[in-house]
């Protein structure tokens, strides 16, 4: 019997979570949750990692509480959100706050940026989806900004390596969350430093990357002697959210696209080297590093994030509905009353998403959805169109078909969406473990540590330890007929705001 802890971050909450892996099988409970509430200081809008490292090591205690006497931790690794970053001075202290990828000060930038640097250029070097968020803009607006931080640091650390330093004392790269940068080059396995000198960025802020299911070094004795924890190796896992939990998916054949279900949906298949062609350049594809030297060639959607901020704005109202009350209200309204984009520009950090989403329809001619059903079920409906217009698009660029939909994570518990996504694609749809991230975490520490032998190993184990629930596609052709209009209309939209 084998114990690790996965320290497993997302946009909104972070929890650990303790995995228990004997004869086959992963047994996996909760230690410790904390949200993930970012700050809006002068300057822009922050995250807390302060606060987030101190909830850590609550969870590190918990966990070791947590272990049958005599036992101890095999492992501990951390797995954050992608693109965010912190800089480290010379003698390893941090330089300021980092920033949260949805603060404002990279409006326009990619713009300008590619004014200046061709698209292809870009690419061809990273072979990374164009979204104002990534780190390469980032630097660039700091950059503009004239901040004084970028010539003034030693390295750049990513937000998992940020706290595995904390946690280690280990400063280190760790491949799948560098590869969300749109700075390193994923078939020459390098830093593309020549785009980073264009730039004003100093490559030499950055440090050789190190893989997923690899050794960092152990938990500091100061911290280990505070949380009682012990000497425990810090492992590296998937330290991006999403190689974890593709690591996770339960396949057992090669006919499947996978889709990482939450805050945002990212969809891909999996690849053994980088696809940087034209036609992937012409789709905003990305292709990223994954766990035992796979690519996780995918397309991110914005995801139930727009769900997620109309909550929040209601219970702001004093109207407090669960993810369940509001599935059940979507469920009852008028199927395709208007098409919501998720994709939208406005959609990425609205004050007031209702509104946002109202104010769309506006200048889209349509109908606003009024109230929560009709919002949110346009807003799911809107999901799982863009869900069919990427598993087309991968299926021409794999030139093969793809025949389940993977789905996990937390949206997994969305079954209206699930049944939704299975509608629209016309594909068998394979949802679960929702706890796909924290399970690949802790299943890649278990490869680190020799107890398992490939990725195919960690799936068998996925598949043998937690339920998968299926959807087969029905009522197809009223989704058929609403997919094109959704095209034409989408299509429409987008040229008129370009």
């Amino acid at each position: 019997m084998s114990h690790y802890l996965a320290l497993d971050f997302g946009a909104e909450s972070g929890r650990g979570v303790l995995g228990r892996l004997e004869n086959g099988r992963l047994e996996i409970s909760e230690v410790h949750r904390w949200p993930n509430v970012p700050v809006s200081l002068p300057d822009g809008l922050h995250w807390n990692p302060l606060g987030l490292y101190s909830e850590m090591k609550d969870a590190i205690r918990n966990g070791a509480r947590s272990l049958p006497s005599g036992e101890t931790l095999k492992g501990v690794a951390v797995d954050t959100w992608g693109v965010d970053y912190a800089l480290l001075d010379s003698r390893g202290e941090m330089m300021g706050t980092p920033y949260h990828y949805r603060d404002r000060r990279t409006d326009g930038v990619m713009d300008r940026i590619l004014e200046r640097i061709p698209r292809s250029r870009i690419f061809g070097r990273t072979g990374i989806q164009f979204m104002q968020i990534n780190t390469l803009f980032q630097l660039a607006a700091a950059r503009e900004s004239g901040s004084p931080l970028l010539d003034a640091a030693y390295r750049l650390l990513f937000m998992p390596d940020l706290f595995n330093y904390w946690l280690s004392g280990e400063i280190s790269c760790e491949l799948t969350i560098a590869s969300t940068s749109q700075m390193y080059d994923p078939t020459n396995h390098e830093w593309a430093a020549d785009l980073m000198d264009d730039l004003g960025i100093p490559s030499r802020l950055f440090l050789p990357v190190t893989q997923p299911g690899s050794q960092l070094g152990e938990l500091r004795e100061s911290l280990a002697q505070e949380t009682g924890a012990g000497t425990v190796p810090v492992l590296n896992s998937g330290s991006h959210d999403t190689a974890s939990a593709v690591a996770a998916v339960p396949a057992s054949s090669p006919d499947f696209a996978y889709l990482s279900s939450g805050t945002w949906s990212l969809i891909g298949i999996e690849l053994p080297t980088p696809a940087i062609t034209p036609t992937t350049l012409a789709g905003n594809f990305t292709n990223e590093g994954g766990v035992s030297g796979t690519i996780r060639f995918l397309k991110n959607i914005m995801g139930l994030w727009l769900v997620q901020e109309c909550r929040r704005s209601w219970a702001r109202q004093g109207k407090d509905y669960t993810y369940a009350d509001l599935a059940e209200l979507a469920a009852q309204a008028p199927a395709f009353a208007c098409f919501v984009d998720p994709d939208e520009p406005a959609f990425l950090a609205p004050p007031d998403m209702p509104a946002a989403i109202a104010s769309y329809c506006a200048r889209t001619g349509q109908k606003a959805p009024v109230g929560p059903g009709p919002t949110v079920r346009a807003c799911l409906e809107g999901l799982a169109f863009k869900y069919r217009e990427n598993m087309q698009r991968l299926e021409e660029i794999a030139a093969r078909p793809i025949r389940t939909l993977h789905i996990v994570g937390g949206g997994v518990q969305n079954r209206l969406l699930c049944q939704f996504a299975a509608n629209a694609t016309g594909k068998s749809v394979a949802a679960g473990p929702v706890e796909a991230t924290a399970a690949g975490n802790l299943l890649v520490q278990a490869m680190a540590q020799g107890e398992i032998a490939s990725l195919s190993a960690v799936r068998h184990v996925v598949r043998s330890s937690f339920t998968v629930d299926e959807y087969e596609p029905a009522a197809t052709a009223p989704w058929e007929d609403a997919y094109g209009r959704f095209a034409e209309f989408t299509g429409k939209a987008a040229a008129a705001t370009s």
